[in-house]
């Protein structure tokens, strides 16, 4: 099976190693000094693209949980990130009915968690 790659660049390996430990509740595989990679196993993707975003290029991340509880442990991988955590509740975006919350990397790299529960006209 083919793997998604995404490469970020940071400004501190070790608070960013700290944060994304946290937010995908497992250590890397590899760390060096100024490398670090994570080899996921349950991380499906959803990739989107939109036409509404103020400039070009990585607008957000997110993990996309498949039921509430599911969502209610990826929360608690925010708690651990120890980041501020946006809650933007049950909303209506992506032609899509969701529960989300945000939280940002010490980057400023926004990531979004939400459990999808119905379809939208908008």
């Amino acid at each position: 099976m083919k793997r998604l790659h995404v490469n970020i660049g940071v400004h501190n390996l070790q608070e960013s190693v700290a944060f994304y430990s946290a937010l995908f509740a497992t250590e890397p595989t590899v760390l060096k000094p100024d490398y670090a990679k994570w080899m996921l196993e349950d991380q499906r993707v959803n990739f989107a693209i939109s036409a509404h975003g103020a400039q070009a290029g990585i607008e957000h991340l997110g993990i996309q949980a498949e039921s509430p509880e599911e969502l209610q442990e990826v929360y608690t991988r925010l708690e651990k990130a120890k980041g501020t955590i946006r809650q933007e509740g049950a909303t209506t975006c992506c032609y899509a009915q969701s529960e989300k919350s945000w939280i940002q990397d010490p980057q400023g790299v926004e990531w979004e968690t939400f459990y999808t529960f119905g379809e939208a006209t908008t």
